[in-house]
C-alpha cells in the first residue's frame, strides 16, 4: 500500500471520508457495516454492528429502534463512536461525538425505502428484550402483518441518529505495523478542523 501523507488528505474530513468510501463501495463486501459504540448510564462500553445510512456535512447517519439497549444508551449518554473497516483496502475510519436525533421527516422518508419485511420486522421485533421463543416473534411478525396489509407506517419507537463528529481518524495500513494515521480533530471556539499525523 502506497504510504498515506498529509498532502494526500482533503481539509475537509466529510470529503476525505466520501472518497474513501466510494473505493470501498467499489472494492469491498459490506461497505456500509460499522461498529457503533455506547456507553450506558453506569459507563459501561456496549458495541455491535449498524449500517451506515448516509452521512453529510452534519455527520454520519444510522436508524434503529429507540428502545433497544444501543437506544436506551444513547438516551441516557448521547455520545458514540464509529467504525468502518474495509479489509481488502487494509483501511479504517474511526469517528467520535455526539449523538442527535433525526427528525421525523427524515425518518419517515428512509423507513419508506426499506423492503416491506424489514418494516413489519420493524414493529414486530421488541429489540434486546427477552423472548420466550421464536414462534412469539413469528406470532408477533403476523399480528403486524394483518394489521398491516398495505403501507406500513414508521413505528414512533424506531428513527434515525445522527452521529456530529468531534474527531475523525483515517487509518491505513502499512508493513511492519507502521500505519499511517490522521486525526481531524474540531476546534470547538473556531469550528475548522485540524489535522494531526499521530503514531502508530
Amino acid at each position: 500500500m502506497a504510504p498515506l501523507r498529509r498532502a494526500d488528505l482533503d481539509p475537509d474530513p466529510i470529503a476525505q471520508f466520501t472518497a474513501w468510501y466510494e473505493r470501498a463501495a467499489a472494492e469491498a463486501p459490506l461497505s456500509e457495516a460499522m461498529t457503533l459504540a455506547t456507553v450506558d448510564a453506569e459507563g459501561n462500553p456496549d458495541a455491535r454492528m449498524v449500517l451506515l445510512k448516509g452521512w453529510d456535512e452534519r455527520g454520519f447517519r444510522f436508524f434503529t429502534n429507540s428502545e433497544s439497549a444501543k437506544g436506551t444508551q444513547l438516551e441516557a449518554r448521547p455520545v458514540a463512536a464509529l467504525i468502518l473497516y474495509w479489509r481488502e483496502l487494509d483501511r479504517q475510519v474511526r469517528v467520535r461525538g455526539q449523538i442527535m436525533r433525526l427528525s421525523d421527516e427524515e425518518s419517515d422518508e428512509y423507513f419508506a425505502t426499506r423492503p416491506r419485511e424489514s418494516q413489519l420486522g420493524a414493529w414486530a421485533s421488541p429489540q434486546s428484550r427477552v423472548l420466550a421463543d421464536r414462534a412469539a416473534l413469528d406470532a408477533s411478525l403476523a399480528a403486524a402483518a394483518a394489521r398491516y396489509p398495505d403501507r406500513v407506517p414508521r413505528p414512533p419507537h424506531w428513527g434515525g441518529y445522527l452521529v456530529r463528529p468531534t474527531a475523525i481518524e483515517f487509518w491505513q495500513g502499512q508493513v511492519g505495523r507502521l500505519h499511517d494515521r490522521f486525526l481531524y480533530r474540531r476546534d470547538a471556539a473556531e469550528g475548522r478542523w485540524e489535522i494531526a499525523r499521530l503514531a502508530p
